[in-house]
């Protein structure tokens, strides 16, 4: 009989991503609603050190997955050791974060579990026993409910930032699990790092980006300005990307990253239904453009219809005012 709903834990240099947190919290409630164990499944080198901290956070129960081949994230090695995980302890549930790479593994496990998956969820609830997820379509026109109801375990990807990160204040038994990563067809030859003091895009809970109406590469200061005032992020629509202003690494939208942070500032963008489909989940939206017809401003709360490079550094200027 299955048991156990899994959170799949993510983490960067010995460092556990927010997103886990916040499936933990989530997934706790549900493994309480159906009497089911909290299990964290953690993969890597060396991360043995990290299973105490996730029952901070809600696990009961922690499988730790160590190898040297699991040193470096490669989508075979991982999403062996995970399937096989899974193939023998039978779960009820695999929650993992919509990240770059949680979007990469969750497909693959669940080819080799022969699941079903819900991709990009916005929500998880437990409906007459079911697990049911609330996912957009349509590039964020309408969401619908889905489920697998035959399919065992239910997977899911579910967005940053859309779970209220709960601790749980208890400790969680370590298991140390075999690593069954098999062939690995892929090799890490390198790692390029960005360094930057800013939260990373899809963390953070404040985001200042641009498009269009920055005209320029070198336009992109004054948004950085204001994003280090508020200990933000810098993103930017796709016009911003291909016009080679910024690199890809900054895009929100249907081909960017999705991101749900509790404040949006949109500057300079049209609100194109390709860019709204990766932000339109944010908790606040504002948007800042002189067109007063812009599609961004269907979706903001507030909206400031004037030249983005007069109202910006008057933002910078008040919330430095209020901050001090």
């Amino acid at each position: 009989m299955a048991k156990g709903i899994w959170v799949y834990v993510e983490q960067r240099d010995g460092k556990v991503k927010k997103v886990t947190y916040e499936l933990l919290s989530g997934g706790r409630k549900i493994a309480d609603a159906l009497g089911e164990e909290l299990c964290a499944v953690l993969p890597g080198k060396g991360v043995a050190g990290l299973a105490a901290e996730l029952g901070e956070y809600g696990a009961d129960k922690v499988f730790v997955l160590e190898s040297d081949s699991l040193e470096n994230y490669t989508t075979d090695g991982y999403a062996n050791a995970v399937a096989d995980l899974a193939k023998q302890n039978d779960p009820t549930a695999i929650l993992m974060g919509c990240t770059v790479t949680g979007r990469d593994l969750a497909a693959q496990v669940a080819q080799k579990l022969g699941t079903g998956l819900m991709t990009d969820c916005t929500e998880m609830a437990l409906e007459n026993g079911q697990l049911v997820f609330t996912r957009p379509i349509y590039a964020g026109k309408a969401f619908v409910k889905a489920s697998c109801p035959e399919a065992r375990p239910a997977m899911a990807t579910i967005r940053p930032n859309i779970i209220a990160i709960e601790k749980a204040a208890k400790s969680a038994e370590v298991v140390s699990a075999a690593a069954n990563t098999g062939d690995i067809r892929q090799a890490v030859k390198d790692i390029a790092l960005q360094i930057s003091s800013r939260p990373e895009l899809t963390e953070a809970d404040i985001i200042v980006s641009g498009g269009r109406g920055m005209k320029g590469p070198e336009n992109f200061a004054i948004l950085e300005e204001l994003a280090d005032v508020l200990g933000a992020a810098v993103g930017a629509s796709r016009a911003a990307v291909d016009a080679g202003w910024v690199t890809h690494s900054f895009q929100v939208g249907q081909t960017g990253k999705t991101v749900s942070p509790v404040v949006y500032i949109a500057c300079g963008i049209s609100g194109a239904i390709q860019h709204l489909a990766g932000m339109s989940t944010s908790k606040c939206i504002v948007a800042v453009n002189k067109d007063p017809e812009a599609n961004i401003f269907k979706v903001a709360d507030y909206g400031i219809v004037g030249d983005l490079f007069e109202v910006v550094p008057l933002l910078k200027e008040e919330f430095k005012k209020i901050l001090a």
